[in-house]
């Protein structure tokens, strides 16, 4: 016999690493090692359907004896207070209160707020092509100076070659 969490057992029931190794010993040593039993749980967040919220909010307040309500919980694995909030949500707006909704913090921009930073970045990216065309242009007028040419300004109008 040996003792296990404080419990009588017989050695066959005792599992650990010298049943691996007695297997191995056992059936010569060439069988694979045993994988670690042990499942570590990740929880997972629970989301409820608005139908799946309305039916037990329907069985839950049929139930009218003594202990029915802990045994549709107990039935459905939920708490008192998913019953508690389900019933804030509906009473908030039917459907539409029972709805999942988003964890998280709000966002703290309006829809426009994007649309406005593209807006800025565009005009930015304007401006700066405009002090280079502002640019060209001064250099353009005083090449057009330095060689005698008349300028486009003053002789033409936009679209219509100059005249020699």
């Amino acid at each position: 016999m040996a003792t296990m969490n404080g419990t009588a057992r017989p050695a066959t029931q005792v599992t650990g690493i010298t049943d691996s190794v007695l297997g191995d010993i056992m059936s010569g040593g060439r069988g694979a090692p045993r994988p670690n039993p042990e499942v570590l749980a990740r929880a997972k967040r629970r989301t409820y359907t608005a139908d799946y919220k309305l039916k037990v909010l329907c069985e839950a307040d049929a139930a009218r004896g003594s202990g029915e309500i802990g045994a549709v919980l107990r039935r459905h694995g939920l708490y008192s207070s998913h019953l508690t909030k389900w019933r804030q949500e509906r009473k908030a707006g039917l459907l539409e209160g029972l709805a999942p909704q988003k964890r998280g913090p709000k966002s703290k921009t309006g829809p426009l707020v994007a649309e406005v930073h593209k807006l800025r970045k565009d005009n930015e990216q304007l401006t700066e092509r405009l002090c280079k065309a502002e640019l060209v242009i001064d250099v353009q007028k005083k090449v057009a100076m330095l060689l005698g040419l008349p300028l486009a300004g003053t002789g033409a109008s936009c679209g219509q070659p100059l005249e020699r």
